[in-house]
């Protein structure tokens, strides 16, 4: 038993610096300058709720299309097909690539890739939409650039083109019961826009993310076995996170990941509920590997 084990993560730590040595001889996606777009902060409970537009907060990879391309939020540029991007305005979008809830790996997998699928046919994009929340260049009020965008999703005859719903509410019972829907369907939490504000740069109270957990990053630094069901598959990863704290996730795996664990030195993202007097994340559970982009 000891002798499998040492082979399996032999073979593990054999994998990931294979993989991480062509990774790194790869060629990646140009660098081009990166866009000076908004970040939300954690929910901080507001008194009047009305003053706000709610929107889910999806679970997909961020956009940025300055009016001739789609770019990530660090600058590179993400290889859509032409008709993809087709008659859609030459102004800049902030948006989100999206799948379904759920479906992250199989959109990183696909936005991921060096060179655009132009068979429409038999490319992955034909799922995709990009979902836009907002208007960098627009000079008015948040309400202001919702109509905007309402007006564009209408005058813009690409369907890979929408925009994020956005409603108000007008109490906290409210907007507590619609976080409660988000997570029955599987969603990942709410965003929160000052109806009144303009778009600003960087990190600011304007914009909130409202959710049921918290989450965080990690690096994986080793593997357990498992064992029943789960035997000669993965039963836990070992991480470590930026504060230096090391602990292990066992739960969050589907079946394939366990057979295919995420590589040694792979950032992942995972959820927790709160944290321990030594301040090891409780109920850790694995939600993604983190898109480098």
């Amino acid at each position: 038993m000891i002798k499998s084990y040492l082979r399996i993560l032999f073979i593990l730590a054999s994998t990931s610096y294979c993989a991480l040595t062509l990774a790194q001889a790869t060629p990646q996606s140009t660098s081009l300058n990166k866009p000076n777009i908004q970040h939300g902060i954690v929910y901080d409970e507001v008194n009047d709720i009305s003053q706000y537009y709610l929107s889910e907060k999806l679970d997909g990879i961020r956009g940025y299309w300055d009016g001739k391309q789609l770019l990530t939020r660090q600058g590179n540029l993400i290889y859509s097909p032409s008709w993809f991007t087709q008659d859609w305005p030459a102004s800049p979008i902030d948006g989100e690539l999206w799948l379904s809830r759920g479906e992250f790996q199989p959109l990183l997998s696909c936005v991921s890739k060096h060179s655009a699928e132009e068979n429409k046919s038999i490319s992955c994009w034909q799922q995709i939409r990009f979902m836009m929340f907002d208007l960098p260049s627009h000079p008015g009020s948040f309400t202001e650039r919702v109509n905007t965008m309402q007006l564009l999703v209408k005058q813009t005859s690409s369907p890979y083109l929408a925009m994020v719903n956005q409603v108000k509410l007008n109490s906290l019972t409210e907007l507590n019961n619609k976080l409660n829907d988000i997570i029955d369907l599987q969603g990942e939490g709410l965003m929160l826009h000052l109806a009144s504000a303009h778009y600003q740069v960087g990190r600011n109270k304007a914009l909130m993310k409202l959710k049921k957990h918290q989450d965080a990053e990690a690096v994986v630094i080793g593997y357990s076995p498992g064992k029943g069901k789960y035997k000669n598959l993965l039963g836990a990863i070992k991480v470590k996170t930026t504060d230096g704290i090391i602990f292990k996730i066992g739960s969050g795996f589907s079946d394939y990941q366990r057979a295919n664990p995420p590589l040694i030195g792979t950032t992942i993202t995972f959820k927790y509920n709160g944290v321990t007097q030594n301040g090891v994340p409780r109920f850790a559970r694995f939600w993604r590997i983190k898109a480098t982009n």
